[in-house]
């Protein structure tokens, strides 16, 4: 293996690599740039996407990331013209027990301190837009309060009349701190504002980051802001920031966001990072202007979807495809046998403990069962009308016994294709047969099938999605009824759906392993995202608001003598 330390080129040459003229980049130090949308032009020859999911999650990690950076490499080596398209990782997850999102070995994205701290701020304008709607909404129910009637006489403003008790819009910040999850604003009230029950978010779960992944120019924008509901008023009435005045503030605050960021990887690859929606209560999935720059620079854009193929990729058909239309011509769902062994639920895997024997070690057995796991998420992909590529990324001590039975099995499944990747320690050039095998998928004619119709009725949406995950029903809680008629009073019960489960489970209970049978989904709520366009359909807890475990990966981030940052990964 080739042991050489990366050179990077400055920013510059990678966007003329890409075809991009200068007058379109705009430099934010030598090695990252925003790219002004305006590039593309219509009717221009569009690449092929090839989209990264995986088996359900597990603490040891897939790989996604690290084989849709060595994909985009591999595509490279192999002769053909690739991007990589990839979210932006929030704060919070880097300095906790996640660590950074840009790949590694020689699949990487660089420089990662770059990507993994601040990047050009698209994250901080996010938290700056989000919470100047807070303290609008929080002004103005302050100022009514404490002038009535006399306020629309000394302003010439509607009363709002905002009810204090269904404030929908919470705070945010990019960190992880569960002592904000429940909060009380304007304590003592007088002066201090109307004293209500609040809480903070993590700006990547913001609705305004599911915006600017979905949001096809600055225009579109600037509509969906305006149609976000922060509140509802006494008779419950939605109340949004139009009507708060704030949306047009907000996307002045967002106008320089909008613009995908530009990077390299290891071998020079280029690679757009823009926007980071969670997979769990929004897309989880990296932008639709990033996807359409991409599509038009590059013969392939490779692009991930967040958790397994029940999360980030259901959601990039139900929601980024029915809005944007962009789709993929392949699926490449990644696999490890250790994984899939942990998968088996024969094992409680948690980060930082050492791995069970079982998994390091050759067992045929063990990985047969949790096999079982891969096949579903093959069948789930498949059902979207598109060829499935299973990419096992390989570790040190995997053996070929193993491989060579779960490329069988994969096989056998329904896949397209099974091959080993090895981005991690050869990058472009072991991912080239992969590589090859995913030109060949793309040739082929298809069309995408979605699960549902935009004009059934909600209730039987869910009960849709429910069984698609192998659930005996949905059973829905008195507020989810309650919540589906207000959607249709709202005109806006044919919007897509966003699951908000647990990743650990094809179910929605963490503890179900493998392939669960004979359970039910439990649905409690569901909440409007107007702006985004799609309607979140809560199946259990799922935290918004992460928090710091025991160990958290800042204790070993730091500055060496010479001012360069260690310990970040």
């Amino acid at each position: 293996m080739n042991d050489t330390k990366p050179t990077l080129r400055p920013i510059t040459e990678i966007a003329k690599q890409c075809g991009i003229d200068d007058k379109f980049v705009m430099s934010y130090g030598q090695y990252v740039a925003k790219i002004d949308p305006a590039v593309t032009k219509q009717n221009a020859p569009k690449g092929k996407m090839i989209l990264v999911s995986a088996i359900t999650p597990t603490p040891l990690g897939e790989g996604k990331t690290v084989t849709t950076i060595g994909l985009s490499q591999g595509l490279n080596y192999i002769g053909k013209k690739a991007i990589a398209c990839i979210r932006q990782p929030s704060l919070g997850p880097v300095f906790g027990v996640k660590g950074g999102a840009a790949g590694g070995g020689k699949a990487e994205v660089l420089p990662m301190e770059k990507l993994n701290l601040h990047l050009t701020g698209d994250i901080h304008a996010i938290t700056a837009a989000h919470d100047l709607a807070s303290a609008a909404l929080d002004a103005r129910l302050f100022h009514e309060e404490r002038l009535g009637e006399e306020f629309t006489k000394q302003t010439n403003l509607p009363l709002l009349n905002i009810d204090k008790n269904r404030v929908v819009w919470k705070r945010v910040i990019d960190h992880n701190d569960r002592a904000l999850r429940n909060i009380t604003v304007g304590v003592g009230g007088g002066n201090n504002g109307v004293e209500r029950n609040d809480g903070f978010e993590i700006s990547a779960a913001s609705e305004l980051m599911a915006i600017l992944a979905l949001a096809t120019d600055l225009k579109d924008m600037r509509q969906r802001i305006g149609r976000i509901i922060l509140a509802y008023d006494k008779s419950g009435n939605p109340i949004t920031t139009e009507a708060l005045e704030v949306a047009g503030a907000m996307t002045v605050l967002l106008k320089d966001a909008i613009n995908p960021n530009l990077m390299q990887t290891a071998e020079n690859t280029p690679a757009l990072i823009h926007a980071g929606p969670f997979a769990n209560i929004a897309h989880g999935n990296s932008s639709v202007i990033a996807d359409i720059v991409g599509l038009q620079l590059a013969d392939y854009v490779v692009t991930e979807a967040g958790f397994g193929s029940d999360m980030g990729m259901e959601k990039f058909f139900n929601i980024k495809y029915r809005q944007a239309g962009i789709a993929p011509s392949c699926i490449v769902i990644v696999a490890t046998i250790r994984s899939l062994k942990s998968n088996s639920g024969k094992f409680n895997i948690k980060p930082g403990q050492p791995l069970p024997k079982e998994v390091t070690e050759s067992n045929v057995e063990l990985l047969s069962i949790g096999c079982a796991n891969l096949g579903w998420h093959i069948n789930n992909a498949k059902g979207y009308g598109l060829p499935v590529i299973v990419a096992i990324n390989r570790f040190p001590y995997d053996n070929q016994e193993e491989l060579d039975f779960l490329q069988q099995y994969a096989l056998k499944q329904g896949a397209f294709a099974c091959e080993v990747s090895e981005a991690f320690a050869k990058g472009g050039e072991g991912t080239a047969k992969l590589s090859q095998h995913i030109v060949k998928a793309c040739e082929q004619q298809h069309t995408v099938t979605l699960p549902y119709s935009d004009d059934m009725p909600l209730f039987d949406k869910i009960q849709t999605m429910a069984k698609k995950y192998g659930a005996n029903q949905a059973k829905l809680a008195p507020k989810a009824l309650q919540d589906i008629e207000e959607i249709k009073k709202l005109n806006l019960a044919h919007l897509p759906l966003c699951m908000v489960k647990t990743p650990m489970s094809i179910s929605a209970d963490p503890n179900l392993k493998n392939v669960p049978t004979n359970f039910d989904i439990d649905v409690t709520h569901l909440q409007v995202s107007a702006g985004a366009g799609f309607i979140r359909v809560y199946a259990g807890d799922v935290m918004t608001m992460p928090g710091l475990g025991t160990l958290p990966a800042y204790r070993k981030i730091d500055l060496d003598d010479a001012g360069n940052i260690v310990g970040l990964s």
